[in-house]
């Protein structure tokens, strides 16, 4: 089974070139983050609520996506909450990444292309392989988002990481985003991961746009 950093990758993925759809920077630091908080979560390494993420279980997984940002959580010396969290894993978000793609490529889900253009840029594309996993993602995000059944633990985790970095936006129509917004809130509601991801992403988004263009 993909863990959650895999198969944000894979709803970004583009089918047809091998790219990856645009979303903010720093939304997908934290969705990342928020990743592999989740995975942590149905591991039953923490929990949290309201007001805290506290360790469960500080045994490692076994698992390098998981197992650093664990290690973090285990040697604070205080209790924080959720958006803390984010905002510590998000930091080293490049890692998650590389280390989430690595996997993809070692599951042979992906191929890795570097391309010269111009002799003198080198661009980097991540073709799927066969697809299956990548469609496979989407149809069942796609089946959440446009009816009324129950989702899935592992779904509704999926969904809260997308909209937080604005997959969504990038991968729905205007009118399909329009008709399943609705369902998107309900459904992020479900996890309190998610909604602390949501709303590291806003803090952060914010104070960038406060920085931008400070008050008068």
């Amino acid at each position: 089974m993909l863990r959650f950093a895999e198969e944000i990758m894979l709803l970004l993925l583009d089918d047809e070139g091998g790219d990856f759809l645009h979303v903010s920077d720093w939304s997908l630091r934290c969705a990342l983050a928020g990743a592999v908080l989740m995975d942590l979560a149905l591991e039953n390494r923490i929990d949290t609520d309201l007001k805290q993420l506290v360790l469960v279980d500080a045994t490692p997984v076994g698992d390098d996506l998981l197992d650093p940002t664990l290690a973090r959580i285990a040697a604070a010396d205080e209790t924080h909450d959720a958006a803390h969290w984010v905002h510590q894993t998000a930091r080293n978000s490049d890692q998650i990444r590389d280390r989430a793609l690595a996997r993809l490529i070692d599951h042979g889900i992906l191929e890795r292309r570097d391309e010269n253009f111009l002799w003198v840029f080198k661009s980097r594309r991540y073709p799927a392989v066969d697809g299956k996993a990548d469609r496979e993602v989407k149809l069942r995000i796609m089946g959440v988002l446009f009816s009324d059944e129950i989702p899935d633990p592992r779904d509704i985790v999926i969904v809260c990481l997308a909209e937080a970095c604005g997959i969504f936006q990038a991968l729905l129509s205007a009118r399909e985003l329009a008709t399943a917004s609705a369902r998107i809130e309900q459904v992020r509601k479900l996890d309190l991961i998610g909604q602390a991801i949501s709303q590291a992403v806003w803090d952060i988004e914010t104070s960038l746009a406060m920085a931008m263009h400070p008050p008068m």
